[in-house]
């Protein structure tokens, strides 16, 4: 993927037009790479017509000439979008057009000797015949049949060229074989049917789009200032991993998984939650204990009073998995542990059986606890016994 990646931002630098999502910076970390885009708040195009249907003349010529403008701005850089469609074009907070995902983008160095773009590309629906023949194409007329799709797209609501089957819509498009709803102007649909020609050597251009008379009314180009030349320096040494460009990530401190007060009362004893008991003796196969220490001190003593008891110690953030490496009465002793956070300053460490002989469990926790008497605050039955006061 870097090749594609390093081509879609390379082309993104090279367009600098009010119509186009704005690449205000790239960076990279060791792992990642950064791309800080202008933010679009309107959503795509696509959910505009999904939800209020087929637009009127007027409103649907207003994004057309913002699109054709922004297209022909881009075949004026060497930049050729091939996967034009309403899903890739946005809105900004006033509503106006932007342009996006240039993902599938060539540029003019790709042309080959024989002056035509080879890769097969786009969305099936929105792609021009001659791509799918796979002889070679322009790609300024092929881009220019997808905005001629959009604009049907957006006077009709539905696609001109649609079916199941794969092989039929190809022969469709191919033949540009579709029919205007009857309530298109003359005008759009003659326009329509120049960009929508299957022969891309009779196909208009943009350059007689913009003197189409069904095209110009109310046409204002947008205005904007030319900056200076682009720089591909940073896109290169982000790829080459040059310092000079390289941030370091800020990892977000991880925190103990929090418990709610739901699943505080869930642990008490008028529940009678059977499953917390072993059938051995009484004893339990599960026990918790409070603690006001911070969290990181916790894990850390667990692991410094277990090992000299035999066990090893496999962490990850605030979960212990703790492995007797003697064979015990019913096969190495398995204790889990995880820190739980009640309070900024309060915790609870569940500590549970996962495999062997609860009675070894026992004697275990009562050597962990003995070695924990700075750290804990209360046992299990410390807060029972609490529990039952205060219900009396």
């Amino acid at each position: 993927m870097a090749d594609q990646i390093r081509r879609e931002i390379a082309t993104m630098k090279l367009i600098k037009h009010p119509t186009v999502v704005q690449l205000y910076e790239v960076m990279a970390s060791k792992t990642k790479i950064f791309i800080v885009l202008e933010f679009v708040t309107g959503g795509e195009l696509f959910d505009k017509i999904v939800n209020n249907g087929r637009m009127k003349e007027d409103e649907a010529r207003k994004y057309f000439q913002q699109l054709i403008h922004a297209v022909d701005y881009c075949h004026s850089r060497g930049v050729f979008h091939r996967d034009l469609k309403p899903e890739n074009l946005l809105l900004d907070a006033s509503g106006n057009l932007k342009v996006s995902d240039f993902g599938l983008s060539a540029l003019s160095q790709q042309v080959r000797d024989d002056g035509l773009l080879h890769t097969a590309c786009g969305t099936p629906n929105y792609v021009a015949p001659e791509v799918l023949n796979d002889r070679g194409y322009d790609g300024a007329t092929a881009d220019l049949w997808s905005c001629g799709v959009i604009l049907f797209v957006l006077l009709a609501g539905y696609l001109p060229f649609d079916d199941s089957n794969v092989m039929n819509l190809y022969k469709k498009i191919s033949a540009a074989e579709f029919t205007c709803p009857p309530w298109l102007s003359f005008g759009a649909m003659k326009l329509i049917a120049r960009i929508l020609e299957p022969n891309p050597l009779k196909r208009i251009t943009i350059a007689e789009i913009l003197v189409d008379e069904w095209f110009k009314k109310g046409y204002k180009p947008p205005v904007f200032d030319e900056k200076e030349d682009t720089n591909l320096d940073d896109v290169e040494a982000v790829f080459k991993d040059s310092k000079e460009y390289l941030v370091t990530e800020k990892r977000e401190e991880t925190k103990p998984a929090p418990m709610n007060a739901f699943e505080l009362i869930s642990m008490s004893k008028g529940l009678n939650l059977e499953n917390l008991f072993g059938v051995e003796q009484g004893y339990k196969k599960e026990t918790r204990f409070t603690s006001r220490c911070p969290a990181n001190e916790i894990i850390n003593k667990i692991e410094q009073a277990v090992k000299p008891l035999g066990f090893d110690v496999h962490k990850k953030n605030y979960k212990m998995r703790l492995e007797n490496s003697k064979a015990g009465r019913k096969g190495n002793l398995n204790v889990s542990t995880e820190v739980f956070q009640v309070a900024p300053s309060m915790h609870i460490v569940e500590v549970r059986k996962s495999k062997g002989d609860t009675l070894e469990f026992h004697k275990f926790y009562k050597n962990l606890s003995t070695c924990l008497e700075d750290v804990v605050w209360k046992t299990e039955d410390d807060m029972q016994t609490n529990e039952v006061e205060t219900t009396l």
